[in-house]
């Protein structure tokens, strides 16, 4: 990589299984766009390192001491919410499933996955894209439909809240989506609180996951 290509992806890395915490950053590190920037062994030193870092990609893993992961991810966004969080793990538990994607996180892959599959989820996310494994989205699926959730046709967004939750489905950030409409930053944050208080959800990740499995912007793009 030349000093005039892009920055690499900084990844924070939070694993209590020492060896799968070195076969992981084996497995990024030998790819020429991604730095491992920090390791954690657990939740507490996660946040920590999360905190003084600021790496692009928080890699974390659910169930560690100090912290678990799902506490992790909600201070990681509710402190820096321009780092994205990652969950790898071996648990598809629908209360984890349900709390993480509440929590904010931006993907959700299994321990059963690859190191191509890995490498992969690790850029998607780092682009603004959520990546969820496919049996962590048959379970988004299912708990999106439950009638804890609003009847897409009981939700009534405005169309500039519709217009910021296309942008969100889109990977956009919240910078992004203020150039893309010619509007503030404050004012997408607006628009996003009133689409989660509508929606009755508590993250970016979740109310565009609603949209996908309903299918509200399927057409666009076909």
């Amino acid at each position: 990589m030349t000093s005039d290509g892009p920055a690499p992806i900084r990844v924070l890395i939070a694993e209590d299984h020492a060896l799968m915490r070195e076969g992981t950053r084996r497995v990024l590190e030998q790819q020429p766009d991604i730095v491992v920037v920090g390791e954690a062994a657990d939740g507490i030193t996660a946040l920590e390192l999360a905190t003084s870092l600021l790496p692009d990609v928080a890699l974390l893993d659910i169930r560690m001491p100090g912290l678990t992961g799902i506490e992790v991810t909600r201070q990681i966004k509710d402190r820096m919410p321009d780092v994205d969080v990652l969950i790898v793990s071996a648990f598809d538990d629908d209360d984890y499933v349900r709390a993480l994607f509440q929590a904010g996180a931006s993907g959700y892959m299994l321990k059963t996955i690859g190191a191509d599959e890995l490498v992969d989820a690790v850029r998607r996310v780092s682009a603004g894209e959520t990546v969820i494994h496919p049996v962590i989205a048959r379970k988004v699926a299912r708990l999106l439909t439950q009638p804890s959730h609003p009847r897409p046709e009981d939700v009534h967004l405005t169309e500039k809240e519709l217009e910021v939750l296309r942008l969100v489905c889109e990977g956009l950030r919240n910078k992004e989506i203020a150039r893309h409409l010619h509007i503030s930053v404050r004012t997408v944050e607006g628009h996003l609180d009133s689409i989660f208080a509508r929606l009755g959800m508590r993250s970016r990740t979740e109310a565009a996951m609603y949209a996908a499995s309903h299918r509200w912007f399927a057409q666009e793009g076909q």
